[in-house]
């Protein structure tokens, strides 16, 4: 979900960053990761950005990961492959505050190699820093302030300035997406217009898509409901029917049979109308374990 909104943010709004990140405004397009020929590595969380003469690579992380440093690396060379004369820049960009060492790794080793990036772990970069530039404000709450509520509540005033409905709307709910990694709900429902975010078409498909799972998580834990209903419906069946054709089945034999699986159950089924005792239901138990 929040690589979701970091990348649809850095391309959507690339002069915002090519001014925080590369220092200069400058024009940036997309670069689809099928343009380096290999197959990439997590490409749905992958930003490529590129200029005349330079490549932005940035990669936004909730969490830390052991195999950043070599991902950096490999997309190093790949996009060296596709454009030799191509200045390329890469930061790694971490949301959640933690203390592993491994948001502090700059560099990928090797025998004979050496690779650097750069880092940046928004809960030490100056708010005022990204306060600079609309697509930056949703991070911003990220930001190292005097509290995450004062500066949502900063961000708040900003995102109300804003002229432009669509921008605004669009700001606001990936502002709110954000926002949940150091605030509660309640508080970023109270700060941030919620008529406002809904107009978002941003918002408006992340509502569609946990809708959607919502649906299919339904759907699969009715189906399952719906399995186990039948499956305790064929064990009751069944026991009622043993109970006719040989009489009383002791709590152990019961036990066993509620054990069967669904198959299991259909054979016994079609078995005990040959059975004459529960010595025939011993023997079967017996020979089907």
């Amino acid at each position: 979900m929040f690589d979701h909104v970091c990348k649809f943010l850095a391309e959507s709004f690339p002069a915002d960053f090519a001014t925080w990140l590369l220092g200069e405004p400058i024009p940036l397009a997309k670069l689809e990761p099928t343009e380096l020929f290999l197959e990439p590595i997590r490409a749905d969380a992958l930003i490529l950005l590129q200029s005349a003469d330079r490549v932005l690579h940035i990669e936004f992380q909730t969490d830390p990961d052991p195999e950043m440093p070599f991902r950096m690396a490999d997309y190093r060379l790949r996009v060296y492959r596709r454009f030799p004369d191509k200045e390329m820049h890469q930061v790694v960009i971490y949301l959640r505050r933690t203390r592993s060492p491994l948001v502090h790794a700059t560099r990928f080793e090797l025998a004979n190699t050496r690779h650097e990036f750069s880092v940046i772990r928004l809960w030490e970069c100056p708010v005022e820093e990204l306060l600079v530039a609309p697509g930056l404000l949703p991070f911003a709450v990220l930001g190292r302030g005097s509290s995450p509520l004062e500066n949502l509540e900063t961000v708040a005033q900003r995102l109300n300035q804003i002229t432009d409905r669509a921008e605004q709307s669009t700001l606001m709910a990936t502002t709110g997406i954000l926002a949940g990694l150091v605030l509660d709900n309640q508080t970023i429902r109270r700060l941030l217009r919620q008529e406002i975010m809904r107009e978002s078409v941003f918002y408006q498909e992340i509502e569609a898509e946990a809708t959607q799972k919502g649906l299919q998580q339904g759907l699969q834990q009715g189906l399952q409901q719906g399995l186990q209903q039948g499956l305790q419906q064929e064990k009751t069946l069944i026991l009622r029917l043993l109970v006719r054709k040989i009489g009383p089945v002791s709590p152990p034999v019961q036990s066993q049979i509620e054990s069967l699986p669904l198959t299991e159950l259909e054979q016994l089924g079609e078995a005990l109308m040959d059975f004459n005792s529960a010595d025939d239901l011993t023997n079967w138990l017996q020979q089907n374990q």
